[in-house]
Parts: C-alpha cells; sequence; structure tokens
C-alpha cells in the first residue's frame, strides 16, 4: 500500500502544478481554507496508519503451522488457502491504470480541464479519506491473508508482516475510490450525457475485477473485497456529493474531528453539517 500512498502525493503535485484556467462554471464548491486543513489532516492519518501497519509484527511460524480452514468463518472458507502470483501480477495493471484514469479525464474533458486544480485537489482529499480509513483498520486489525493457510508455500510468506493485513482490501478500495469518483464527476459535469450508464457501469467493473484478482491471488478473502469496494465507492461518490454547489446556498460541510474520551483514548472521525 506504500505504492498509494506515493500515488497521493505525485496526484497532489500535479493538482497543483497544473491550475485550473478560464472561468468554465463547476459544479463543485471548494474553499482553500476548509479543504486544505481536512486533506492534510487526512493525509497525516494515512501516514500515521501506515506507521502502524510497518510497526505490526505478523504471526509466529508455530501460529502459521496452526491455522486451519476450518477455523474462518463459512462465508470466507472457500478462499483459504488460495494464492496466485499471477493474478496477483495482474491485479496490479487495473489498479494502476485506474488511479491514473480521472487525472486523464480532468485533462481530456473540455469543462473539466478548466478545472482541474479544484478536481485534483478534490481527487487528492477524496483518495486520502479511502487510505485513512484502509491503514488505519489493517493497523488495528490482525486477519491472515488466504494465502496464510497454504501449506505449500513458504513459512516466510505465511508468516510475515504482510501476511496479516487481510482486512480490508486496499487494492479495491483505491480501485473503487478512483473509478466512482471519475464517474460521480462526469456524471456532475455532464448529466445529460448519454454516456453515463456506460461510465458507471465501468466504474463498478474494474474494482469488482480488481477484487476478484485479489481474491484468487489469496491476499484477501471475499468479506474483505466486499468491505473494501464498499469503502471506496462510498468515497468516491460522497466526497464531490458533499462539494456539490446547492443552488438554494444551504449546502453540506465536513470537517476533521479529533480528541480524547474521559477514559483517554484518542479519536478521530469527521463532523457532517448541513447549513438550515
Amino acid at each position: 500500500m506504500n505504492n498509494i500512498v506515493r500515488s497521493f502525493f505525485i496526484f497532489l503535485t500535479l493538482s497543483v502544478a497544473v491550475p485550473g484556467f478560464g472561468q468554465q462554471r463547476s459544479p463543485y464548491r471548494t474553499d482553500f481554507g476548509i479543504d486544505a486543513p481536512i486533506t492534510g489532516a487526512l493525509i497525516i492519518g494515512t501516514a500515521i496508519g501506515l506507521n502502524g501497519m510497518q510497526k505490526k509484527d505478523g504471526i509466529s511460524d508455530g501460529e502459521a503451522f496452526a491455522l486451519r480452514r476450518d477455523d474462518v468463518n463459512r462465508f470466507d472458507r472457500f478462499a483459504a488457502g488460495y494464492y496466485s502470483e499471477n493474478a496477483k501480477r495482474i491485479s496490479d495493471y487495473p489498479f494502476y491504470g485506474s488511479l491514473a484514469a480521472p487525472v486523464a479525464l480532468f485533462l481530456l474533458d473540455r469543462d473539466m480541464s478548466k478545472k482541474f486544480g479544484q478536481l485534483g485537489a478534490l481527487y487528492i482529499q477524496t483518495l486520502a479519506v479511502t487510505g485513512t480509513l484502509f491503514t488505519s483498520t489493517v493497523a488495528l486489525t490482525e486477519r491472515s491473508r488466504p494465502l496464510a493457510y497454504n501449506a505449500s508455500l513458504d513459512i516466510d510468506q505465511r508468516s510475515n508482516r504482510n501476511s496479516t493485513n487481510s482486512f480490508f482490501a486496499g487494492h479495491t478500495a483505491a480501485t473503487a475510490t478512483a473509478t466512482f469518483f471519475m464517474a460521480k464527476v462526469f456524471n456532475d459535469f455532464h448529466p445529460n450525457s448519454q454516456a453515463r450508464p456506460y461510465v458507471w457501469a465501468a466504474a463498478a467493473a474494474v474494482p469488482a475485477t480488481v477484487g476478484y484478482l485479489r481474491l484468487r491471488a489469496g491476499k484477501h478473502f471475499l468479506s474483505d473485497n466486499l468491505i473494501g469496494y464498499a469503502v471506496g465507492a462510498g468515497a468516491g461518490i460522497l466526497v464531490p456529493h458533499l462539494h456539490k454547489v446547492n443552488r438554494s446556498g444551504k449546502g453540506f460541510s465536513l470537517l476533521p474531528l479529533q480528541g480524547f474520551t474521559p477514559n483517554g483514548y484518542s479519536y478521530s472521525g469527521f463532523s457532517l453539517t448541513r447549513q438550515l
């Protein structure tokens, strides 16, 4: 997932390096004073989660040898022991392609290109939402990947730190974030386009394909992929929708929250409000 984090900064650089031009009306409203701190907090949250992931110890060799398919819930049990290096390799193509696709659309679409800076910043924020949720969840949970149940694999593959990063599926989540964000933006810029059903269909199909390949690769169980898909699709649609211009002037605002409970536990989240 280090590659996804690096992608955040690459796209952030692109969004500020190629400013918007012209006065094309955008369906979105952004405010640097609000959105920049939110995006910054999310990127920091992603980095903190990533640091937590890197500090995980994995499981011992003895624990790996003791893994049994029957210990996996019935819904996911069929995938225990799956492993395919070829499926893992192939999954990277639609994964990386999906991350680049929104940027290509922003540049090629005549209307969107005039708002490249704004859309790039929204894209970074959307990816950062998924990144924070993913890295934080993986850092706090330990679920062995399906491949860890494959007795024919080298013990190092079954017990290393990365082998406990099954929940939830990061590649699937990031892909869904990118494709659904692109479909949502296309939908809002071109509400009368006859291509919208095909764009939404492609947005749904690509992360489903990545999820299937990650399942066959032994990287994630089915439930990991379903959760990742839902998180990514939700972020891809919700973040631009929360920024959509409301003609009544009454819209939503999303702000980060951080603090400590009376028991001393830290918490973080978001405050969603609507002007009445």
